[in-house]
């Protein structure tokens, strides 16, 4: 089977789980078999032997691609800055939408010329591409959603024009996947979907890649509590250093680490000195590779407080680098995650009484980590393969 696959972030390209979430997917779905041609909106130097990659500003033969500035989790906002910042500004759309639009376009020039028996395009921004390649070859178009204007927004000043588009990419889509029963829910609610056209596959982690001897020693001789995710609005950082300065008025000899960029970055930095615990938090920037994971092993505690979180990686590569985990209820990864503490993201007292009790108690902390470690053996990217080929085959004729 031949699957032509929208996405807009690939490793080591990424700054969040989509990308981390596409190429688990890729390779797993090669090593059953399935011939993957990955679209990105930009030039990029992945090299990848399960995955072909075309990337939108490389001539391919008998295609000429358009370069498009769209890039990951992009804003208004942020395609504008980019967008000034260029020498070619007459060649690009001036605005986010109008970009969107552009890789659209490029799209049904890459259907006509790469064979496929599938469309699969994932979030927002490759919807409007998955519809246009679809005009052109007539294959079946899966919408595969990792969060939804909703979630990312945190329920506040959503994007109209950004919800219309996906609005209509999820009802066009012959099959839609949702990445957790959490995001399905939000879907019918929120687009009207019939929910049996709604699939859900649980995102999963290579625990191998985690496992090995990389040293990872405390170098601040203090329990350390890790908050790693994008600096924005439904990743809930705010909430972890409101929670963190009640731990600290119990037990002072405790250092929180942020790990991650985003536009909230300044604010999040103003809010630890505005709470006065400025000197107990460590802010690291966006990590990868061995940095992310030296980090997860370093840490006693991994919390994820999300505001609104689709599914969230996060806390299975923290188990699977043996770091206990506390999750936000309004999480995916709930569903499937149980060795673990969780919380409401606003109860930022239960918060940080659940914290201070690992950090206070070896053999919980102990405890949560080697259960919560054994649990995600089940959660890898090979059984949501299948369910994504099982999706597949029931739109594609049979021997194809």
């Amino acid at each position: 089977m031949k699957v032509l696959m929208f996405g807009w972030e690939f490793p080591p390209f990424n700054s969040g789980g989509l990308g981390t979430a596409c190429y688990g997917i890729t390779k797993a779905l090669s090593e059953k078999g399935v011939e993957v041609n990955f679209v990105l909106p930009k030039s990029t130097k992945v090299s990848e032997d399960f995955v072909n990659i075309i990337s939108a500003n490389l001539p391919q033969t008998k295609i000429t691609l358009v370069d498009s500035l769209l890039t990951s989790y992009m804003t208004n906002e942020t395609y504008w800055s980019v967008f000034r910042s260029t020498k070619s500004r007459g060649f690009y759309s001036s605005n986010l939408v109008g970009e969107v639009e552009r890789y659209a376009a490029i799209a049904q020039d890459i259907a006509a010329e790469v064979d496929h028996d599938i469309i699969h395009c994932h979030d927002w921004m490759t919807l409007a591409a998955g519809e246009e390649a679809r005009k052109i070859s007539g294959k079946p178009l899966v919408s595969h959603i990792h969060s939804t204007e909703s979630d990312r927004s945190g329920g506040q000043g959503m994007n109209q024009v950004i919800s219309k588009i996906e609005r209509e990419g999820i009802r066009s889509a012959d099959r839609v996947i949702a990445v957790s029963k959490f995001t399905k829910n939000k879907i019918v609610s929120s687009y009207d979907i019939e929910k049996e056209k709604i699939d859900v596959v649980y995102n999963g982690i290579n625990k191998s890649d985690f496992e090995n001897n990389l040293d990872a020693t405390n170098p601040f001789g203090k329990k350390i509590v890790l908050f790693l995710g994008r600096l924005t609005l439904h990743k809930g950082a705010d909430y972890f250093l409101r929670s963190a300065k009640k731990v600290l008025e119990k037990n002072k000899d405790v250092v929180f680490i942020v790990s991650g960029g985003g536009d909230m970055e300044r604010k999040v930095i103003e809010l630890s000195c505005q709470l006065g615990i400025g000197d107990k938090v460590l802010f690291t920037g966006f990590l990868r590779d061995q940095q992310l994971q030296k980090i997860y092993k370093m840490a006693d505690l991994y919390v994820m407080p999300s505001v609104s979180e689709p599914f969230g990686i996060t806390p299975l590569e923290a188990l699977a680098s043996g770091t206990p985990v506390m999750i936000s209820k309004q999480s995916g990864v709930s569903e499937v995650l149980h060795h673990c503490l969780k919380v409401d993201f606003w109860n930022t007292d239960e918060m940080a009484n659940q914290i201070l009790a690992v950090l206070e108690n070896q053999e919980l902390e102990d405890c949560l980590m080697q259960n919560g470690n054994r649990e995600i053996d089940g959660l890898n990217w090979g059984r949501a393969a299948d369910k994504i080929l099982g999706i597949y085959k029931s739109l594609v004729p049979a021997g194809t």
